[in-house]
This record gives structure tokens, C-alpha cells and sequence, in this order.
């Protein structure tokens, strides 16, 4: 958490005058810990009668708060090539506890009965004491950070193969279901959807192809349902090397605001999708299709399947696709088994890196894209 400075005047307690602030803020909020980072970095503005001057006297309301919110059960640091992203740590402790309590539901009961995702996200958000799900939210929330990287201490209780593979579906079941409610994903048939990159690969998308880098992007594109959030986590690996996650903020790109500003950035484009994809339907959309609420751009981009429909708009998606994969600022996650990356579509695009050659690579992702509720 930031340091929170508050305002104090002779003649107003800073107790009440904090806790006012904060709920007049807040009031509409399930969550006000989602507006916590905004509220503590903002100045307050002068009162006409009053000058509020600086100071750290004693706790506030919106200190004590805080104080409830610490992480418990898991741990916070930002990531080492950019700051933006945040690296949360489950301890082995929330680990344990968290695979004893979802050995009455296995994977298949979570695909047959919805209702019990949430069950499963609320038993981990319980073992931290609910701290988990406030920081996820508002780190999601946070154009600033918009991205965590969830990773975990020690081993579940199970062997490898197939039951650790359930266990990390329930895991990203329970992290998807705090920060929001995932879509159908049409190409699997199912909430989530899993996929495997091999040596070779004959498929219509770039998806599977293994010896090729994917291009930055946002996931989303071509279907009608709002996609606000994308999880990726590693299921598996063998005689893997490379293909590394790849990143880059919007607000880090440097010609956003060359494209931002073309008379094309706020047109609609026509969205289709390959046969594996299982969306038969066409949709329109503009690729700065809104703002946030503080007028920065939201993005919803991907080079394979736009389909232009004359000179104009192909030199332009053409030329922000260069663009794009020019830019110096994007940076490489790796995924260790187990650990699941979570971005805020809009804000982040994201890519692949290309593998090396291997006769028996293998490795298998897990996605969840979804949309936020609170």
C-alpha cells in the first residue's frame, strides 16, 4: 500500500473528515477498496474557507481500513522487468488448506454445476481472511497495474499428472470467479478452455504454432461478449524452451497516440474468426472502442482476424500491426507449471514468444476470458 498522507485543520477533525471523504467516494462501491489506490495518491482540492495542510497525526478511518486489508496468506512484489505487473505469492499454508477443502468437488462437478465456482473462489478468498480477492480486484481495477502474475509455495497433496492438473483448474476456477465471471469459450465448449502447442502443428490460427512468434494483441475480438479480463495458466511442460509470455501496457506503446488519434481509431472494423475458433457470426467493432473513466483509451486489437474492407483501413491496421511488434517496450513472463497470468484486456496486449525446435515439445495453457461484475 501507498503511504497515505491526510489534511488537518485546526478547526475539523481528521478522523471525520477522512471518513466523509472516503464514503462520499465510495458510497456506490461493493468493493471501496477498488478506489483505495486512487483516493490515498489524490490531493485533496483547498476548501473555500479552509487550507488543509499536510500531516500524519494519528489513525484515520481510512488507515484503520487499510489496515484490515492486509494481504494474509499470500504475499505482494512487483515484477522484476516491469513494475506494472504484480506478483502474487500464495503460501503453502493457503495451499494446503485451499486442496483440502476441494476434495469433496473435482473439475467435473465445477463444469456441471456453476454455482459451485463461486463456492470454490469464496474458499480461497476465506482461507486470506477475504484479503485476496480486495487486493486482486483492485490491482484489476488499476489501469496503473491492470495485471498480476499468481503463483504458489509448495505442493499440493496429490501427484502429478492429471490431479495436479485438476487441482490448478480449480485454482484459476477460484481466481477467475473473485475477479469476475468467465465466458463460454466456444472452441473448447466450456468455461475454460485448454489448448497444446507441439513440435508441428497444421491448424487455421496461430495459436498452436509453435516455431513462430504470436503477435501482440487482445483477446476478445471477434465474439459479442465483453472479454474485461484474460487468464493464462501452465497445465504442463515437456522439452520446452522459449515461449515466453510477452507484454506490453497501452499506455507504454509509443505510437498509441498516433493511432489514438487516426480518423480510423474510433471506426468500425469487421471481426471473423477461423473454423476452429467455432463463432460463425461477424461482428463490428471499432479497435478504440472506449474510454475509461478518465478518458484514457481502451484498446480490442488482433492482427489474424480483422478483415478490412478497402485501402484505407488495411494500411492502417497493417501499419499499428508494425507498430506494435516494433515497440521496444514490452517485456517476457515466464510460466512455470502451475502459475497463471491475469491481465485487463483493454489495457494489456499480449503475445508469444516462438519456441525452440524440439521433436517432443510439448506444452499445455489453460484460458479463462471473462468480464468484470463488480
Amino acid at each position: 500500500m501507498s503511504t497515505l498522507f491526510y489534511f488537518v485543520d485546526a478547526g475539523v477533525d481528521p478522523d471525520q473528515y477522512l471518513a466523509r471523504r472516503f464514503a462520499k467516494r465510495t458510497k456506490n462501491l461493493t468493493n471501496p477498496l477498488s478506489k483505495l489506490a486512487e483516493f490515498s495518491c489524490e490531493s485533496v482540492e483547498s476548501d473555500k474557507q479552509n487550507e488543509y495542510s499536510f500531516g500524519e497525526k494519528k489513525m484515520t478511518a481510512l488507515l484503520r481500513e487499510v489496515e484490515t486489508t492486509q494481504p494474509q496468506g499470500f504475499s505482494v512484489a512487483p515484477y522484476a522487468a516491469n513494475k506494472r505487473l504484480q506478483v502474487v505469492t500464495l503460501t503453502a499454508e493457503t495451499i494446503a488448506a485451499f486442496d483440502e477443502s476441494m476434495a469433496e468437488w473435482p473439475v467435473q462437478a465445477l463444469e456441471y454445476k456453476p454455482f459451485l465456482r463461486y463456492a470454490v473462489a469464496d474458499k480461497l478468498d476465506a482461507i486470506t481472511n477475504y484479503s485476496l480477492g480486495k487486493f486482486l480486484n483492485a490491482t484489476m481495477q488499476d489501469r496503473n497495474a491492470g495485471a498480476f502474475l499468481l503463483q504458489y509455495e509448495g505442493q499440493p497433496d496429490i501427484a502429478e499428472g492429471e490431479l495436479r492438473t485438476e487441482f490448478d483448474i480449480k485454482l484459476s476456477t477460484a481466481i477467475s470467479h473473485i475477479v469476475g465471471l468467465p465466458n463460454h469459450d466456444a472452441m473448447y465448449g466450456k468455461y475454460y478452455a485448454r489448448f497444446t502447442v507441439l513440435n508441428d502443428d497444421n491448424s487455421d490460427s496461430y495459436l498452436r504454432q509453435a516455431h513462430r512468434r504470436m503477435e501482440l494483441h487482445n483477446d476478445g475480438t471477434y465474439v459479442n461478449e465483453r472479454t474485461d479480463y484474460v487468464l493464462m495458466q501452465k497445465l504442463g511442460e515437456a522439452h520446452m524452451e522459449g515461449g515466453d509470455s510477452l507484454l506490453l501496457h497501452v499506455d507504454d506503446w509509443a505510437d498509441l497516440d498516433k493511432f489514438y488519434r487516426h480518423p480510423l481509431a474510433k471506426k468500425n472494423i469487421v471481426w471473423g474468426a477461423p473454423k476452429s475458433k467455432n463463432v460463425d457470426t461477424k461482428i463490428e467493432h471499432a479497435i478504440f472502442f472506449e474510454e475509461d473513466k478518465n478518458g484514457k483509451p481502451h484498446m480490442l486489437f488482433i492482427d489474424q482476424f480483422a478483415e478490412p474492407q478497402n485501402m484505407a483501413e488495411g494500411i492502417y491496421l497493417y501499419e499499428m500491426g508494425k507498430s506494435l511488434e516494433e515497440d521496444e517496450n514490452f517485456f517476457r513472463v515466464r510460466l512455470p507449471v502451475g502459475t497463471m497470468l491475469v491481465i485487463q484486456n483493454h489495457c494489456w496486449l499480449h503475445g508469444r514468444d516462438k519456441f525452440v525446435a524440439h521433436p517432443q515439445l510439448s506444452r499445455e495453457l489453460l484460458r479463462q476470458r471473462g468480464h468484470f461484475t463488480k
